[in-house]
């Protein structure tokens, strides 16, 4: 037994500690990372419907470019705002700006097919062309030599340069006598020269003097990020192509850096789209996980202790069943076998928790049975208790009416009413005699101890026997009465169906007005059939539905005197109750519709 325990405990430890390990391992090399990309999306994702309200909600361009800086500062992620062509939002003032400027539109031909432009300069946008601190170390040369040529693509009228070439001629006409001789490239968007082909229009040729070059503030500018930039070039090719444009999360990697791509077009004021572009790097993840590696030293430092803390937790472990079957027969002294010892060993440890198990539940079974028979005792003593007390309390109006009405003939009073007296007390005797025959058998109902008798009948010919005893009634208030009826089977007690039937029914007679309308139905579902039995007149308020199956529930306390006991519905409640199947009742649009449920044959 001793090898047993012992064994257990070395195979159980060593098993956590290694689940632990592999755990951690697991978690390190494919959860963590995975986690935090998902996460950084989630958390852009917010970020960028933020930044959109923002930005869509002002009009200033410093302000435009500070939101974007601080959006990098919060998040740590560019993010710039394109017009529908690609082109970037506030970067107007970065261009290169040339005088007497000729324009190729077919640049194979030098001395051919140019046009002269002679009103005003061209700006022509290089953001797309150099980084903004290659521009300013290479802005001495355009100022040196400010000749230049510009090839670029054009759609709807605005051009998009892929290449600018520099020459020392500093002479125009030159340019034309001298082809090849301005050849040296110093700018150029290799992404839109390949794709140069791709557009309707061929490609043309700028020839002119750089007037002016226009900078903006680079500390403040996300172009000097080669990576963006690279992006957002490719990004404009699709646009200006009309290829579709992804605007799903996009994942690449860069000089070993891992990427999130994310593009979400929108619509500014003027109904015009504009994209939101932003670029965040996971660097820090990848960080973050070479740290885990090196801290490994004191995750195995943890795990050590953790084997010590697990070896002592299963020692206490191998006792804690013997301490278990100690409670489980102090409880079993006190006479409490509710308590079940969880052992599952296949030891003399685990035999023995069984066998106090299997005591403990015979014991239980015979308490449980003598707890049944002393709970429905204390159900047939509030049964008497509810019963007297409803007695008393229903009692009380007839026996006041009756007295009043033998003080009158006792004084003489009214003698010729006399008739009138002795009819009202006859009807409270006879209402009394009806309301302690209600209660009587309400309370049979309710006692637990009524065991129901089922039956196969026909549920058409039940409602039609009762209607048929509920005739009178309806032709004296002149009631249309529609028996939409079919011959179906059911399994119930035939007497206490009738009596469900015969109060639903009588209840329905009596809410109708004259020369109303009753509508009882019969609809298969399945292995049921339902009755309802509909009636025109008022609705009963929503609060009110399920109080009308209380005792003594009457909705309308002026016409106590010409209603029923107010038993009719609660006896008809504990009935379908024993039958265990659904009943109820709801408003419809020109009355209440009373239903049930019973089981077919």
């Amino acid at each position: 037994m001793k090898n047993r325990i012992v064994m257990k405990l070395f195979l159980l430890t060593s098993g956590l500690c290694l689940f632990i390990i592999l755990a951690i391992f697991i978690g390190q090399t494919l959860f963590f990372e995975r986690f935090y990309a998902e996460k950084k999306v989630d958390q852009l994702t917010e970020a960028i419907a933020s930044f959109r309200q923002e930005y869509l909600n002002i009009d200033e361009e410093d302000r435009l470019r500070q939101l974007e800086q601080d959006f990098y500062q919060e998040h740590n992620a560019w993010i710039v705002v394109l017009d529908e062509n690609g082109n970037i939002k506030g970067t107007e003032d970065y261009f290169i700006e040339l005088d007497r400027a000729f324009i190729f539109t077919d640049t194979s031909k030098r001395n051919t097919e140019r046009k002269y432009i002679e009103d005003e300069p061209i700006n022509i946008p290089i953001y797309y062309l150099i980084n903004q601190e290659e521009l300013i170390d290479q802005e001495n040369i355009l100022n040196e030599y400010p000749t230049v040529e510009v090839q670029g693509v054009k759609k709807e009228d605005v051009i998009y340069p892929f290449q600018l070439f520099w020459r020392s001629d500093d002479t125009i006409d030159s340019f034309f006598d001298r082809q090849g001789s301005y050849s040296y490239t110093l700018w150029e968007n290799k992404q839109l020269l390949q794709e140069a082909e791709e557009f309707d229009e061929a490609p043309l040729s700028i020839y002119g003097h750089v007037k002016d070059i226009h900078i903006p503030d680079v500390t403040h500018s996300i172009l000097s990020n080669p990576i963006l930039t690279d992006k957002l070039k490719e990004f404009q090719i699709n646009l200006l192509l009309d290829n579709n444009v992804e605007t799903e999360v996009q994942d690449f990697e860069q000089d070993n850096i891992q990427y999130k791509l994310l593009v979400n077009p929108a619509k500014n004021s003027n109904g015009e789209t504009i994209y939101f572009y932003t670029l965040a790097s996971l660097q820090p993840v990848n960080e973050a996980v070479q740290m885990i590696k090196e801290y490994y030293i004191y995750i195995v430092l943890f795990a050590v202790a953790l084997v010590l803390l697990a070896a002592f937790y299963y020692s206490k472990g191998i006792a804690r069943p013997l301490l278990r079957i100690n409670d489980a027969t102090k409880s079993m002294r006190n006479l409490d076998f509710t308590e079940r010892i969880t052992v599952q060993s296949k030891d003399e440890i685990g035999e023995l928790s069984n066998n106090i198990n299997f005591l403990s539940t015979t014991l239980q079974s015979y308490i449980d049975q003598l707890q049944q028979d002393v709970e429905i005792e204390r159900q047939l003593e509030q049964t008497r208790k509810d019963f007297i007390a409803g007695v008393s309390h229903e009692l009380k109006t007839p026996l006041s009416i009756m007295k009043s009405c033998m003080a009158i003939l006792q004084d003489g009073v009214a003698t010729e009413k006399k008739d009138h007296y002795f009819n009202a007390m006859e009807n409270e005797v006879n209402r009394m005699d009806r309301l302690i025959a209600d209660m009587l058998e309400l309370a049979k109902y309710e006692s637990g101890t009524y065991k129901i008798e089922m039956n196969a009948f026909f549920i058409d010919e039940l409602i039609r026997s009762v209607y048929n005893q509920l005739s009178l009634k309806v032709i004296d208030q002149q009631i249309d009465v529609n028996l939409n009826l079919h011959s179906v089977e059911v399994i119930a007690n035939q007497d206490r169906v009738e009596q469900v039937i015969t109060n639903f029914l009588s209840n329905a007679i009596q809410h109708t007005p004259d020369k109303g309308k009753i509508v009882v139905t019969t609809l298969s579902e399945e292995d049921k059939v339902k009755i309802t039995v509909e009636n025109e007149g008022s609705h009963i308020e929503e609060e009110q539905l399920e109080k009308i199956w209380d005792r003594f529930y009457q909705g309308e306390k002026s016409q106590r005197s010409k209603q029923g006991t107010g038993l009719g519905l609660a006896i008809s409640k504990n009935i379908l109750k024993l039958h265990h199947v659904p009943f109820g009742v709801i408003n419809t649009k020109k009355g209440v519709c009373f239903y049930f449920y019973l089981n077919k044959k």
